[in-house]
């Protein structure tokens, strides 16, 4: 009482049902917070449905199998014509078999199917009637009802019935209603899907330096390189922001880089709860989601001990002296320069150095390493040619990717595999490939794993192809 209009008319009844149906069996939920009662109460209202036949059209009734046996219409269209939606497919009974069904007095599959032959029958009966089906759901072909295949039947062997000749007719009014269909909807006939793309832009236009995080797209999605760094097209941040693993991965790295400074001991006893205060500051500070605060804190919780741990090893080896240093080098004979960023870097008393990279996910295999991911192969390339100004020439003796991830592991790189001398030269021949007008950037070249996305999908029309397509390359001017 006292609602006003709330409750009236179909919704609101309907509303109120729903209202009434959650305050009966209010007691099992339990005690919930307000945003908890909200995501609840939404989620039933949801599920709920309003059936108004008035809404719509005045002349159009969708009406289910029950409802259109007790009334009529001038014209009946018969919808979804395809063997396992009319008739529908029996529902598997992991229980009971027909027999004991039987025994049971319940319902048997075959009266269903039965029913729906009835319906079919008389809904067919009518004094217009279009029947219809979809040729292919869910990418797949599909199979007509068997009441439209006997019904194909029977008029194709009624010839001195005018059968044959009523079949043609009806099938000929069917093509010229689809083809109505297809000029309102302007286009004729199947439309072409995009090619895979490969453009291959003049050498001139081609990148003159990439980042080492970059080499790794280079090798598996070069379309990506093509759009952003020839067509200078820059992924656009969400409308809203979120926090993703972007930055869950920019604020460990701070929160490391801001631990490591200090210089405490990882044996230290205040080295623990200075991890976490530092870990709770940032969060506070660049993360404004107080539940994935919560979240991403206790996960750096139950891998503080890990690393401290590890990190007491990895200072036995070498002490940290730089932190997101900059290198610059220019290859030999080729217009091109490497840049990088290593997240840290320690140096040994004999004056070598092991170079690391922090990780928030898995970090890559050594077989990825070695042939795609070449982060960590490339810039112990540059240590040792002096790319980085403030370390010097210097020979990497180690490096590593140390993950923070729900199972931490730190993932050695392969550098007696593939020293930095061959590394160096492996990576000038790869760029001098990419330098020849014959090689195409071609999209999702090598993905890891299909179903990873690309910033540049849309572009690419990935979609309207899949991996299995064969690349067209295309020469621009």
């Amino acid at each position: 009482s006292g609602a006003g209009g709330l409750w009236d008319a179909a919704a609101g009844r309907k509303a109120h049902e729903v209202c009434e149906t959650l305050r009966r069996h209010a007691d099992a939920g339990g005690i919930m917070s307000p945003r908890d009662y909200l995501g609840l109460f939404a989620a039933i209202l949801n599920g709920a449905e309003v059936r108004n036949p008035d809404v719509g059209h005045p002349q159009v009734r969708f009406w289910g199998t029950l409802e259109a046996r007790v009334q009529g219409a001038d014209l009946i269209i018969l919808g979804g014509m395809n063997e396992g939606v009319w008739p529908a497919a029996p529902t598997p009974d992991p229980w009971l078999n027909r027999r004991m069904r039987q025994q049971a007095g319940l319902l048997l599959p075959e009266r269903r199917i039965g029913l729906s032959a009835h319906d079919y029958q008389q809904a067919a009966a009518g004094a217009e009637v279009w029947i219809s089906r979809s040729i292919r759901s869910d990418e797949a072909e599909t199979v007509p009802s068997r009441w439209l295949n006997r019904l194909v039947n029977l008029l194709a062997g009624l010839p001195g019935n005018g059968g044959p000749a009523a079949l043609t007719r009806m099938r000929s009014d069917g093509q010229r209603w689809l083809a109505m269909t297809k000029a309102v909807g302007g286009w004729e006939g199947a439309v072409r899907p995009a090619p895979r793309p490969s453009p291959r832009p003049p050498v001139a236009a081609r990148p003159k330096e990439l980042s080492v995080t970059q080499v790794k797209t280079l090798i598996r999605d070069p379309y990506a390189i093509y759009a952003r760094k020839i067509l200078r097209l820059q992924p656009l941040d969400p409308l809203t922001p979120a926090a993703d693993a972007p930055l869950r991965g920019t604020i460990v790295h701070a929160i490391l880089e801001d631990f490591m400074r200090r210089e405490i001991a990882p044996d230290d006893p205040q080295a623990r709860p200075t991890l976490m205060r530092i870990s709770a500051d940032h969060l506070a500070r660049d993360c404004p989601w107080p539940t994935m605060q919560r979240m991403w804190l206790a996960r750096i919780d139950r891998v503080a001990d890990w690393f401290l741990m590890t990190e007491e090893a990895r200072q036995v080896l070498a002490l940290p002296a730089f932190y997101e240093a900059w290198g610059d080098i220019a290859l030999d004979g080729i217009a091109f320069r490497l840049k990088g960023k290593a997240d840290r870097i320690d140096r040994a008393a004999d004056g070598s150095v092991r170079l690391y990279d922090y990780k928030t996910g898995e970090p890559p295999s050594k077989d990825q390493q070695l042939w795609f991911d070449k982060q960590l192969l490339l810039e112990a390339a540059m240590v040792a040619r002096g790319a980085f100004k403030d370390v010097g020439v210097a020979t990497a003796q180690g490096a590593a990717f140390i993950s923070l991830a729900a199972t931490p592991k730190e993932m050695a790189a392969p550098l007696e595999d593939a020293q930095p001398d061959k590394v160096w030269a492996d990576f000038h021949t790869l760029i001098r490939a990419w330098n020849q007008r014959s090689r195409g950037y071609s999209a999702r070249l090598a993905m890891a794993m299909t179903d990873n996305p690309s910033d540049y999908d849309q572009l690419s029309r990935f979609g309207e192809w899949d991996i299995t397509t064969p690349v067209t390359p295309e020469d621009l001017t």
